[in-house]
């Protein structure tokens, strides 16, 4: 198959490093000094918990042609990117469009674009780009799958990612794995935001991690009464006491450890404008459905000189 990452950030230098190395023909499109630095010495990425530095040649490409052929796009841009990117997706001839990454308006998004089959997936990788490499941690996990209704997907996905060390999930109703995925990382931001980026501040703080936990909550209990799935399904039973236990361990562990700068604050700080528009968006879909969300407003009002 003949893959293309659009976008060369943390998510999409990994997947084209990940893809690449398991000898698929992928090329990555990137711009500006970073197309420079990856064409002139590799694609490197430094695995937060590996003394190396692996170096990829991948090929680059620096714009999207019309007549340019791809058996799949993968979009990996910021949520606030994909407006811009309709009009060259619809010139161009490729038929398999997958979008990576935070998405509220999945519906929306696969309906601007009614020639494509429209899928979508999020992968678990994180980190910053540096001026000659990336820094992250990438478990080698992703989750994709196209709108609920739409035809299945999982024969086509299985191809992608046929001999690669990805474990894939295939998720047949992306829609609502984002919205739960969204109501679960805008109160994680929001701590990121109270804190300047400095999770551990919070590290001893069990009453404003309780309060994280309660907006994620209300979130569920939103997308929930609107009558979508809680996903994934592990989540389903978001308002007991094991699932408060399991998400304050997991908060407590992100802000004692180095984990909450790699996996929340450095994207939280360095995307304001997409955790912005992710916040907006999401609320506006609380509201539509009568919802009340006082605890997320709370946390939102305390990180207010950062979010848009």
């Amino acid at each position: 198959m003949k893959i293309l990452v659009y976008g060369a950030g943390v998510l999409g230098c990994n997947l084209a490093r990940n893809l690449f190395h398991a000898g698929k023909d992928v090329a990555l499109l990137a711009r500006g000094n970073w197309a420079e630095e990856i064409k002139q010495n590799g694609l490197r990425i430094k695995d937060k918990f590996s003394p190396r530095t692996s170096v990829s040649r991948i090929p680059v490409v620096t714009a999207l042609a019309p007549d340019a052929a791809y058996d799949v796009i993968f979009v990996v841009l910021r949520y606030t990117q994909l407006d811009s990117v309709l009009d060259t997706l619809r010139t161009n001839r490729t038929k398999n469009i997958v979008f990576v990454g935070n998405n509220v308006q999945a519906r929306a998004l696969a309906a601007a674009l009614p020639e494509k089959n429209v899928l979508f997936a999020f992968a678990l990788s994180a980190g910053h780009r540096e001026p000659d490499r990336v820094v992250s941690i990438d478990l080698k996990k992703i989750t994709i799958g196209q709108l609920r209704g739409a035809v299945s997907n999982a024969e086509l996905i299985g191809e992608i990612f046929g001999g690669t060390k990805y474990k894939v999930v295939y998720e047949p109703n992306m829609e609502d794995y984002l919205l739960c995925h969204a109501a679960f990382v805008m109160p994680a931001a929001f701590a990121c935001y109270k804190t300047d980026g400095d999770l551990k501040k919070l590290r001893r703080n069990t009453v404003y991690l309780g309060r994280v936990i309660d907006a994620n909550m209300e979130g569920y209990r939103a997308i929930r009464n609107a009558g979508h799935d809680i996903l994934p399904k592990a989540d389903a039973d978001f308002e007991s006491e094991k699932y408060r236990k399991t998400c304050l361990r997991f908060f407590k562990l992100m802000c004692a450890t180095s984990l909450g700068k790699l996996c929340a604050s450095d994207h939280a700080m360095n995307a304001i404008d997409e955790m912005s528009a992710l916040n907006r968006d999401i609320k506006q879909f609380f509201d539509e459905n009568g919802a009340a969300y006082p605890v997320w407003q709370a946390l939102e009002a305390e990180a207010g000189r950062y979010l848009r």
